[in-house]
């Protein structure tokens, strides 16, 4: 873990509930006198904070030092993603976030299953446990799109990721990028998206959608 993230990090003084964060207190069976480092995930500073005091429901801690301490990628990629199965996206977060993916827009598209709900509460507390574990000093901005016009009219120059010739090489200056459901996008859809830039993979296999979104923004970022 490269740090441990609290909302409040920055303040003089913390209180942080030992149940909330029973691995530090049961598990790593940290003390008082030891120090920490935690983040807010709004700011790139990392804070030091000192243990004062360890209670059976609370913990209290003091702000030693400060110090700025962006984690970002150098590239600038934002995602949009036509909605899967919710259980597939969860295991995919991680990846993507760890890749510094700087923001995903969910897209209802016509051939995403309508009884699909994000868990966006759900989603947040697994982007906060990766950038713990990978040091990403911002928290990942997620939105939700109704239909992919409403999402080309917020992202009117996006990529589309599908089968063309005009292969991505990871070379591009490639901001923002549109990944399709299972099945491909409509007809409908298809005519919304032909002047909309189009790449594909080199790969000749059919992906599955969270294959090809890790293997877009890998492409694009590492």
């Amino acid at each position: 873990m490269q740090f441990v993230y609290h909302p409040r990090a920055g303040e003089p003084l913390l209180k942080v509930d030992t149940r909330e964060y029973e691995h530090l207190f049961k598990v790593r069976r940290i003390s008082v006198g030891e120090k920490l480092s935690w983040r807010n995930l709004e700011d790139a500073f990392i804070y030091e904070y000192e243990i004062t005091q360890i209670g059976k429901k609370e913990a209290e801690l003091a702000l030693v030092s400060q110090k700025e301490l962006p984690l970002m990628p150098s590239n600038v990629l934002h995602v949009g993603w036509s909605i899967i199965d919710p259980k597939i996206i969860e295991k995919t977060l991680p990846m993507l976030n760890e890749l510094g993916v700087s923001k995903i827009s969910f897209v209802y598209a016509e051939f995403s299953q309508k009884g699909h709900k994000l868990d966006l509460e759900r989603m947040k507390r697994i982007l906060i446990n990766s950038s713990q574990q990978c040091g990403r000093s911002l928290l990942m901005p997620i939105e939700v799109f109704t239909s992919l016009q409403t999402y080309l009219e917020a992202y009117p120059k996006s990529h589309v990721l599908d089968f063309s010739e005009v292969k991505l090489k990871g070379d591009e200056a490639i901001s923002s990028i549109l990944i399709g459901p299972e099945g491909g996008f409509s007809q409908k859809e298809r005519l919304l998206l032909q002047t909309q830039p189009i790449v594909g993979l080199t790969c000749n296999t059919i992906l599955r959608s969270e294959t090809a979104v890790v293997a877009a923004a890998s492409k694009i970022l590492a």
